[in-house]
């Protein structure tokens, strides 16, 4: 009998600052059992969120700076009905009315230029901040990798590293496997093949104390597509085949079946 066994690996480089797990412990998949330095990754993130203040504290007021040539336009506007109603009443030089209109115009295309150089300083400001806040995403990914789990429950089998010792991406910290479903590699005949494929129910039989079996029911998972040489720890009551195909049967475990453990199968017609 075997357990599909996961090799928890670093994610990330640094002292392991706690790791609170010993062989044998049955723990469940996603939760955090330690954690990996983060110190610096933090004091990254807080230089990015200054950043980030710093540029939207540049971000210009359009409204607010714009609003003081809005006011000249405005009483400029005010002069030009003056003056028409003076130059209406020959009171007054229609090259005054003309000047007053110039200045409009003038007035008009500094308020549009302005407004376009600060609607472009907002828009490159808003792509600096964009940038800021990507690398805070990224920084978010690296600080969720110092933190150390299972991507799937199960106990304990061994444990590689210890609290103080130094992670490094790809580094083994513990093994683990879920022997609640144990796997049975059996070896069956050429001839035996036929009444056998993926999703067969067969019986799975397992040596108790007392010299017994337990019986088991268990299904079969995969089937290899070549032939190998019997290996030599395979021990049949019939004449020993010189080729024979591996199977994968897998069986719930009620606690009884031990990795390593012998077992026999009868294929159910």
């Amino acid at each position: 009998f075997e357990a599909e066994e996961t090799i928890v690996s670093a994610e990330a480089s640094g002292r392991i600052l706690s790791l609170n797990i010993e062989e044998g412990d049955e723990i469940p998949a996603g939760k955090t059992l330690g954690v990996i330095d983060t110190m610096q990754l933090h004091l990254q993130k807080l230089q990015l969120l200054k950043n980030a203040e710093s540029i939207d504290f540049q971000r210009p007021d359009i409204l607010k700076q714009l609003s003081s040539i809005e006011t000249r336009i405005a009483q400029a506007e005010t002069d030009r009905l003056r003056f028409e109603k003076l130059v209406a009443q020959d009171a007054a030089n229609r090259k005054d009315l003309d000047d007053i209109t110039t200045r409009i115009n003038d007035l008009k295309a500094q308020k549009a230029a302005l407004n376009t150089s600060l609607e472009k300083t907002g828009q490159s400001l808003s792509r600096q901040s964009e940038g800021v806040r990507i690398q805070v995403l990224q920084i978010d990914d690296k600080l969720s990798k110092c933190r150390i789990s299972a991507p799937c429950g199960g106990t304990i089998l061994a444990k590689y590293m210890r609290e103080g010792e130094y992670a490094a991406p790809g580094k083994p910290i513990f093994k683990t496997a879920d022997l609640s479903r144990m796997y049975l590699r059996a070896y069956f005949a050429y001839n035996q093949l036929a009444n056998l494929k993926i999703g067969s129910t067969v019986k799975v039989f397992a040596d108790d104390a007392d010299g017994g079996y337990i019986e088991y029911q268990g299904v079969v998972t995969w089937i290899s597509a070549q032939a190998e040489f019997t290996p030599k720890t395979v021990q049949t009551k019939d004449e020993r085949q010189n080729l024979v195909y591996a199977v994968k049967i897998l069986v719930n475990n009620d606690g009884k079946i031990k990795r390593g453990m012998y077992g026999e199968v009868r294929i159910e017609n």
